[in-house]
């Protein structure tokens, strides 16, 4: 019996949270794509993927030096 109300809970518990996730508001996939391809566009002179670094000393993913004179 006791697992059988534990197991009516879980099913309470997963329709509640079926119920949240419905009422979320939804945005269509092209407007979502048109609003990232937007942003990518205004954000591309700052991405260093695209445009590098303008000198080795500015790249924090360098390759650090293992040898240093003292």
């Amino acid at each position: 019996m006791d697992a059988m109300s534990s197991n009516l809970q879980q099913q309470r518990a997963l329709v509640e949270q079926l119920k949240r996730e419905a009422s979320i508001a939804r945005e269509p996939i092209s407007e979502s794509c048109a609003k990232l391809l937007k942003y990518i566009n205004e954000h591309e002179q700052e991405d260093f993927l695209l445009t590098g670094f303008s000198s080795q000393k500015v790249n924090p993913f360098r390759e650090k030096s293992s040898c240093t004179v003292l």
